[in-house]
C-alpha cells in the first residue's frame, strides 16, 4: 500500500536532489549539469559577502521567528477556548469560518490587504474617523513586519487549530467528571487536564516548525512588499528571486536553497533533542 507513495516521493523529492550540484558550479543551461564549470564554494562565499546579505538573513529570522511563535500560541489558545464552547452548532460554524482563509491564495489576499491597508483604505479611514492618524502599513518597515505576521496568523491559525482539537478529542471525559466531583473549577480543569493533553502535540508542531526558520513565506512577502520596505521586509527567498533568478543565476539560487535546507535540518535535529531531553517526548 505504501509503495506508490514511496515511488512518487522518490521521483519528485529525492531524484531532483541531484541538481544540488549546481550550487558548486557556474551553471549554464546550454552546458547542462555535466559540462558546467565547477567553482566550489564561490556562491556560498558571495552569499555572505554581499552587502545586503546580513540584513536579509536577519529579516528572515525575525519574520519567521515571530510567525513560528505566534503561529503556535494563537491556535493553542484558540483551541482551548473553542473546546469550552458547549453549543455544537456555534462551535462548528466558528471553526469553519476561521478555517476558510487557509484556502485563499496570497495573490488574492495580497490584493485585498493592499486595498484595505492603503492610504485611502478602509482601515485608515476607520482610524481617521476615530481621530487617529493614518498608518503606512505596507510602506514602513516595522509596520510591514507587523502586517505580515498578523495576516499570516489570520490565514493559518484556523487550520493549525484542528491539530490541537484532534489532540483534545482523545482526552477521556471521565477525567473532567472526576475533577468536577473533586471540586475543580473550569479553569483548574483546563490547566491540569486540557493543557497537559495538548503539550505533546505542541512540542511536535513547534519542533517541525523550526525546520522552516529560514522560510519567511515567499508568496506572502512577494505579493505585499515594495521597494520602500526592502530594509525590513526583504527575506532570503525574495532577495534570491530579484538578484539571482531574474538574472539567470541558477547556481546562486541553488546555493541559497541548499544553505536553507541544511540550517533547517540542523534546527529540527536540535529542537528534537531538546524536546526529548526536557519534555521526554519522542516523535519517532
Amino acid at each position: 500500500m505504501l509503495l506508490p507513495a514511496a515511488i512518487i516521493t522518490f521521483i519528485f523529492a529525492y531524484v531532483p536532489m541531484s541538481g544540488l550540484i549546481m550550487a558548486f558550479q557556474d551553471f549554464k543551461p546550454y552546458d547542462g549539469i555535466f559540462h558546467s564549470k565547477l567553482v566550489g564554494l564561490e556562491h556560498f562565499r558571495f552569499m555572505f559577502e554581499y552587502p545586503d546579505s546580513k540584513q536579509v538573513i536577519l529579516n528572515t529570522l525575525i519574520i519567521s521567528g515571530l510567525k513560528i511563535v505566534f503561529g503556535l500560541v494563537v491556535p493553542f489558545t484558540f483551541a482551548i477556548l473553542l473546546n469550552e464552547v458547549r453549543k455544537m452548532l456555534f462551535k462548528r460554524v466558528v471553526q469553519t469560518l476561521v478555517y476558510l482563509p487557509h484556502f485563499i491564495s496570497w495573490v488574492i489576499l495580497g490584493a485585498i490587504l493592499t486595498d484595505m491597508l492603503g492610504s485611502k483604505g478602509i482601515v485608515n479611514q476607520l482610524l481617521n474617523g476615530l481621530g487617529m492618524e493614518s498608518v503606512f502599513w505596507l510602506g514602513e518597515g516595522n509596520w510591514f513586519r507587523f502586517t505580515v505576521v498578523v495576516s499570516d496568523i489570520w490565514q493559518n491559525f484556523g487550520f493549525n487549530t484542528i491539530v490541537f482539537l484532534a489532540a483534545l478529542s482523545g482526552v477521556n471525559p471521565s477525567l473532567y467528571e472526576a475533577a468536577e466531583v473533586d471540586g475543580a473549577t473550569r479553569w483548574k480543569q483546563t490547566m491540569h487536564i486540557t493543557v497537559p493533553a495538548m503539550i505533546p502535540i505542541a512540542v511536535v508542531v513547534g519542533t517541525l516548525s523550526l525546520g522552516n526558520i529560514l522560510n519567511g513565506g515567499f508568496d506572502q512577502i512577494f505579493n505585499l512588499y515594495n521597494a520602500l520596505v526592502y530594509d525590513k521586509g526583504d527575506i532570503i527567498d525574495t532577495f534570491v528571486y530579484r538578484t539571482a533568478i531574474l538574472n539567470g543565476q541558477y547556481s546562486f539560487g541553488t546555493a541559497v536553497g541548499l544553505f536553507k535546507s541544511v540550517i533547517g535540518l540542523v534546527m529540527i535535529v536540535f529542537s528534537y533533542r531538546m524536546a526529548y531531553k526536557y519534555a521526554g517526548y519522542r516523535i519517532f
